[in-house]
């Protein structure tokens, strides 16, 4: 942002700069001829013989006599004449450029063009109508994603329901059913119950969904400790898929950082670890202290995440799996606020995928 800043204050100083030295050139040209012109008309007054009486005579003699005069008024009429056309000449540049500025708020991918003087502010005009519907065909995909994920979700919320009513009713109506039979219809009426409950949780997640409102209120903290109990916490998820978690780091390392907010980030690298893992596989969580930071890896193996997936991955509501009924369909929030919670640390994280293999990896700078 300050570069584009820094082009834009440049541009305008170019072009400045331009019509000021133009202006100067031009009349510095005609200073130079126009004292030529009345020497070379003195010189050639001088070496004519002339006869009293005639009217050529008495103009070329006031002329002789009152030289530098006539110099003076004639270069202060050039002066006003040449400075009176590069101002109307300034004129015409900002009407075209106001003109112009029409086209940058318009949706179509018309290129503004400016004469040639003007080449350095067409250039920042088009670069900015590029960002601004870059910007707005990203906004129109997030709105469309989050609007079809809503859809999804409001079907999704059916099936659920649709057991846990149906599982109810039946343990309402037949009275006579066996505690076997019982406890079954329960475990799946509950189990269809915590599901609903995502999916609700989700729906909260989506409309209250702000990163602006993402604060950060940093302080030192043993991140070798949080990834322990964290990983500690997931094991019974872990252990659903028959996986490993393997921690390599330094003991009672500490960084400054925000310790509700840096957790919900490796809460979410670590749930999608083992949601996109194959079973019986290792998640490894490697921690590595630099000089001028602290960087984390989660490694996991799964399928091979596209290149164009990984452009897209931080995007809101952008999802790996888009089906709309699965266990591991989010939101797709999670990674977005996971990036903005770390570039608010002033951090990057970023995502690397191949040969079966997903890495993300986190890096948070050293803080006096």
């Amino acid at each position: 942002m300050i570069n584009k800043t820094r082009d834009r204050h440049v541009s305008g100083r170019g072009i400045t700069a331009t019509t000021i030295t133009r202006f100067f050139l031009v009349l510095g040209v005609f200073t130079i001829g126009l004292i030529i012109v009345f020497f070379a008309m003195a010189y050639m007054f001088s070496a004519i013989k002339w006869y009293s009486g005639g009217l050529l005579y008495v103009f070329f003699r006031t002329f002789n006599n009152n030289i530098i005069e006539f110099l003076v008024l004639s270069w202060g009429c050039g002066f006003l004449i040449i400075f009176l056309i590069y101002w109307r000449k300034t004129l015409r540049y900002i009407d075209i450029i106001v003109e112009a500025t029409n086209q940058i708020v318009e949706t179509d991918d018309q290129q503004i063009q400016l004469p040639v003087e003007l080449k350095h502010v067409e250039d920042q005009m088009n670069l900015v109508k590029r960002e601004a519907l870059r910007n707005a065909r990203l906004v129109q995909e997030a709105e469309q994603r989050k609007h079809d994920l809503i859809v999804y979700l409001a079907h999704d919320l059916k099936t659920p329901l649709t057991s846990v009513i149906g599982y109810l009713t039946l343990l309402h109506d037949e009275q006579e059913i066996s505690a076997r039979l019982r406890d079954k219809y329960l475990s799946i009426a509950l189990e269809k119950a915590e599901r609903l409950e995502d999916l609700i949780n989700e729906f909260f997640e989506i409309t209250r969904f702000n990163l602006n409102q993402i604060s950060i209120q940093p302080k030192r903290v043993n991140i070798s400790r949080m990834l322990e109990q964290i990983t500690f916490e997931f094991q019974p998820m872990l252990a659903e898929k028959n996986l490993k978690c393997e921690l390599s780091m330094e003991s009672n390392l500490e960084v400054v950082c925000d310790p509700n907010k840096m957790e919900r980030v490796f809460d979410n690298l670590l749930h999608n670890a083992i949601n996109y893992s194959y079973e019986d596989g290792v998640i490894t969580i490697n921690i590595i202290h630099q000089e001028d930071g602290v960087r984390i890896v989660f490694e996991n193996q799964g399928d091979t995440i596209s290149s164009e997936q990984q452009e897209r991955i931080f995007e809101q509501f952008f999802r790996l799996d888009a089906s709309r009924a699965t266990k591991t369909g989010g939101a797709g929030l999670g990674l977005a606020i996971a990036k903005e919670i770390v570039e608010r640390h002033n951090g990057t994280i970023s995502i690397f995928s191949e040969h079966e293999k997903i890495r993300f990896t986190i890096f948070l700078p050293a803080v006096s």
